[in-house]
């Protein structure tokens, strides 16, 4: 037998076998396990053994899928996401293992209102716009404690110039630059 590969952390959490058992537990088949992680059926069991999961039949799949109070918290979830974080339908279709039709039922059912594509697109970028203004903000506060733009750079693995203009728009007052090279004195100035 080969040796299990070490998980490299592209692998995610959702591959480890206690993952893979709470998502077969709360009612995803093994089918489902293996599109969504990309492993084999047989990886897939085999790692649902290992964590010791109590394996069911497919009626007993239907019935949990079928399950109204089950079917209700999912459709308030679903809701959630596609209210407050801005998810896509395409996005709820993936959370709830459907289609994007049934992703749009169940946020229905949940007393959401689908929207537009435009108004996705709204909600995400005011959300991109927060995220942005707070790193300015960041930056700006350790640029001003003292650190050099390239530093913050290299932490942040952005450009120099990305951090410069975040800098620019958060504000910030800029230190003189440093000049390099050989001093001119008083008679050799052009």
């Amino acid at each position: 037998m080969n040796p299990r590969p070490a998980s490299t952390p592209n692998d995610g959490d959702s591959r480890t076998p206690e993952a893979l058992r709470t998502q077969y537990e709360s009612g995803a088949t093994v089918d489902e396990l293996v599109a969504a992680s990309g492993l084999s059926y047989g990886t897939v069991l085999n790692r649902l053994h290992e964590a010791g999961t109590e394996m069911r039949t497919s009626w007993q799949t239907r019935r949990m899928r079928n399950d109204p109070q089950a079917r209700r918290r999912l459709a308030a979830h679903l809701r959630v996401l596609y209210e407050e974080r801005g998810a896509t339908l395409g996005e709820l279709a993936a959370v709830a293992r459907a289609t994007r039709r049934g992703a749009r039922r169940l946020l229905v059912e949940a007393g959401g209102a689908p929207r537009t594509s435009q108004q996705t697109q709204r909600i995400r970028s005011a959300g991109r716009a927060a995220e942005r203004q707070k790193l300015e903000l960041s930056l700006r506060a350790r640029y001003e404690a003292g650190a050099t733009v390239p530093d913050l750079a290299e932490q942040c693995s952005y450009s120099v110039a990305t951090v410069y203009r975040l800098l620019h728009q958060a504000g910030t007052r800029m230190r003189p630059q440093h000049r390099h090279g050989p001093t001119l004195r008083e008679g050799n100035r052009p």
